[in-house]
């Protein structure tokens, strides 16, 4: 098993192009489950999740080929319903294919999905959606066996909370459904948007992209299409976050800064200089001179502030001049990184779902042995290192390989020390 080891207080210079983004690749490498024929995916990160999924597509019966960052799929040879949890036990998106199968088969049994230990996310949300097109959904054995006869129906779905991959699988199901779907409080995030212009190129009538209120209009079959995946603004924050924190003057090509507007938001508050072009975002951060203020961050759906940039704020703000309140109110578990901060000589109390950190002024953080949790605490514990006096050693980084392509390679290139050792 590999570590990362950081030799921290370099500042980032340079560029750093974004890949494609993981939770847009999920979705559409499922769409394919939709209709015969191939399908052409360009932009496609090489993940250890995107790998993932493909082996699952495998075992369904599906065959792909990559071409550098271009996946075909040919959905022509989908003749099973079953996702082992083998298969589904280290990623939760691997639910998606629930929605495809369905509509596809008329029967998914798939294992309730694993992934990052930081919260429950049921899949309740899913399975109330395809009840309401008709769908018996049974849970039993760890498996979510569910089945119809004929179509799908359409129907109105209601979210109490948005969701994203609820949101996706529905929109997936319903595609083929008969009649008319209507979701509402659906989830807005630019994944979804994507996956609806996948759908729409497949021959799916989808309206209200962008909104909270979708209204699918079922169609008999669907066809092979070609799409490109979305630059990952998760990726593209961390890489701005972490800049912040250690310092420099670094341009982010390749990225969508549209996306993520709550979080340059923060990032200017914090006295982190930002420029803004079309594909391009640079950040300018100078490095230890007390420079980064302390900014209050609380997560919400998108365009709210990311949950999934929540971990990477916090070791921000540990760095910070004074006092910051980070308030977690999409998933109960999400603080794991905080011990593992600590560590390093953070300063952070934990009252629930509220992370009040005292930044450490005109100290650095230090160096220390830590443990990655899940994948976005894990580039939390790598901001930290950046920005930290001496080594850190990072363990588990499997997880950090489940979202960041090539990030030892992306971060020397910025003037980092930061490489990869047996354990």
């Amino acid at each position: 098993m590999e570590k990362l080891v950081i030799e921290g207080g370099k500042p980032l210079n340079g560029e750093v192009r974004i890949s494609g983004a993981k939770n847009a690749a999920l979705p559409l490498i499922a769409a394919t489950l939709l209709a015969p024929g191939v399908h052409v995916l360009h932009n496609v990160p090489d993940l250890r999740d995107t790998r993932t999924i493909l082996r699952l597509l495998e075992s369904l019966g599906l065959v792909w080929e990559r071409e550098g960052t271009t996946l075909k799929i040919d959905g022509s040879g989908l003749r099973y319903s079953e996702a082992s949890y083998e298969l589904v036990k280290t990623m939760r998106a691997s639910v998606l294919v629930l929605g495809p199968l369905l509509a596809r088969l008329g029967r998914a049994k798939v294992s309730l999905p694993g992934g990052c230990a930081i919260g429950a996310r049921p899949i309740n949300f899913h399975l109330m959606g395809f009840e309401q097109l008709g769908v018996c959904c049974e849970l039993e054995h760890g498996y979510v066996d569910a089945h119809i006869e004929g179509r799908m129906q359409g129907g109105t779905v209601y979210f109490d909370i948005p969701s994203v991959t609820g949101t996706e699988n529905l929109l997936m199901a319903a595609s083929l459904a008969k009649g008319e779907t209507v979701i509402k409080n659906a989830a807005r995030e630019p994944e979804i948007g994507n996956l609806i212009d996948m759908l729409s190129a497949m021959g799916a009538e989808i309206e209200g992209k962008g909104s909270d209120r979708l209204v699918v209009h079922g169609v008999e079959q669907l066809t092979a299409a070609e799409s490109t995946i979305i630059p990952d603004r998760i990726e593209a924050g961390t890489y701005a976050i972490a800049i912040g924190a250690a310092g420099g003057d670094s341009i982010i090509k390749g990225c969508d800064p549209g996306h993520l507007p709550s979080l340059l938001e923060k990032l200017r508050l914090a006295g982190i200089k930002i420029e803004v072009g079309e594909d391009y975002l640079r950040v300018m951060a100078s490095p230890l001179k007390n420079s980064i203020h302390p900014v209050d961050v609380t997560t919400m759906p998108y365009p709210g502030y990311p949950t999934d940039l929540q971990a990477q704020f916090m070791a921000l703000m540990a760095c910070s001049s004074g006092l910051s309140v980070i308030h977690e109110t999409i998933f109960e578990n999400r603080f794991m990184h905080v011990a593992e901060l600590q560590r390093m000589g953070a300063t952070i109390q934990i009252d629930g779902r509220i992370a009040m950190v005292k930044g450490l002024e005109n100290k650095r953080l230090k160096g220390a042995q830590v443990m990655a949790t899940d994948l976005r605490a894990s580039s939390s514990l790598v901001i930290a290192g950046l920005a930290a006096e001496g080594r850190t050693d990072i363990s588990r980084i499997y997880h950090l390989e489940r979202g960041y392509e090539n990030m030892v390679d992306k971060l020397t290139g910025l003037g980092a020390a930061v490489w990869k050792e047996n354990e």
